[in-house]
């Protein structure tokens, strides 16, 4: 694959980083702004970055999986808090079964411990992107393949993420949709699945960058002893092995997002895996560094570094960490109790 953006890919990333500057939190205390929230929000709406996934020519997807991560690593970078990822997923597969656009904004319900497509029914998951949503949708089994249905929200649980709402599935039976003409099939689920963990590995690459640039604002204009704080060597190798860590995080996040619409779905999934083992781990090292360099204001309510952290944890957690991740991996490549590798 070739990982360069195309010029049009360029222009989406820029434009997105113009508007996100400008309506995105800059302190802790604009996430109770809701002017600047309903703002940001609607500005979202307008550019259809929700609609990349809907369908378009012959029920292919509006756009490539790689310019929703575009997105997703820009929204991540912002700590944009308004929805992306549940309605996004929910879109794809409303695509994938043929069923029409909802009534209202949707999110999806998921689960972290696919390792196979018979695991993935969702009643039991919790619904990332819940704020605003009417219904989420979860998948079931149906004879050889996968209904789609809708079932209420349930009450919102503790917010780690102070960016993103999350609910459980609503106690209601889950409903069928009426215009869904088409079972999803095993591949269908497996694609999708690693479209969700593609779109949470790129936003814990923009997570990173956002921390990164915080921290590093920072270490320039902090001074001890009379001089910046970030002319200090053990700083200055902090912050770099930050960026590197970040750096190959974006390379396997790539790697993934292009593999959805690129590879097999079962090859696409082991690839968003390994990018998700990766990105994890990653994101925790990155972004308890970013706090460190704020020294002890860095897990105040004055700076945003912990903030960065916590949308970090719960992307992490969305679809699986580093744990699920590797034993899909493993799951794949034929490696289990039968040949005494575990």
């Amino acid at each position: 694959m070739d990982v360069r953006l195309s010029p049009e890919q360029v222009a989406l990333r820029d434009s997105a980083a113009q508007m996100l500057d400008r309506l995105a939190p800059r302190a802790v205390r604009d996430l109770d702004d809701s002017e600047r929230k309903a703002k940001l929000d609607a500005a979202v709406e307008a550019s259809g970055w929700r609609d990349l996934r809907v369908a378009s020519e012959g029920r292919n997807p509006l756009a490539s999986a790689v310019e929703a991560a575009i997105i997703a690593e820009e929204l991540g970078r912002a700590l944009a808090d308004t929805p992306f990822l549940g309605p996004t997923l929910a879109s794809d597969l409303r695509r994938r079964s043929g069923a029409g656009a909802p009534q209202g904004r949707e999110s999806v319900a998921l689960v972290s411990d696919l390792s196979s497509p018979a695991e993935a029914t969702t009643t039991d998951g919790v619904v990332v992107d819940s704020e605003d949503a009417i219904s989420a949708l979860v998948l079931l089994r149906s004879g050889s393949g996968w209904g789609l249905a809708a079932v209420a929200l349930g009450p919102a649980g503790n917010q780690v993420d102070l960016t993103r709402a999350v609910a459980a599935v609503g106690g209601t039976e889950p409903a069928g949709l009426p215009d869904a003409v088409e079972l999803l099939t095993d591949d269908d689920v497996l694609a999708w699945w690693a479209l969700g963990l593609a779109l949470t590995c790129a936003d814990l690459v923009g997570v990173m960058r956002g921390v990164i640039d915080l921290a590093t604002d920072y270490a320039a204009s902090r001074r001890q002893y009379g001089v910046p704080v970030g002319s200090f060597q053990a700083v200055q190798h902090m912050l770099a092995d930050a960026v590197v860590a970040m750096e190959g995080s974006r390379s396997t996040a790539l790697h993934a997002a292009w593999a959805v619409d690129a590879l097999a779905p079962a090859d696409a999934l082991v690839a968003a895996s390994v990018a998700k083992a990766y990105c994890v781990r990653a994101a925790r090292s990155v972004c308890e560094t970013g706090i460190q360099v704020h020294g002890g204001i860095g897990n105040t309510w004055d700076c945003l570094a912990h903030v960065f952290l916590r949308r970090a944890l719960l992307s992490s957690d969305i679809l699986g960490g580093i744990g699920a991740s590797l034993s899909r991996v493993l799951a794949h490549r034929g490696i289990g109790e039968d040949n005494g590798l575990r």
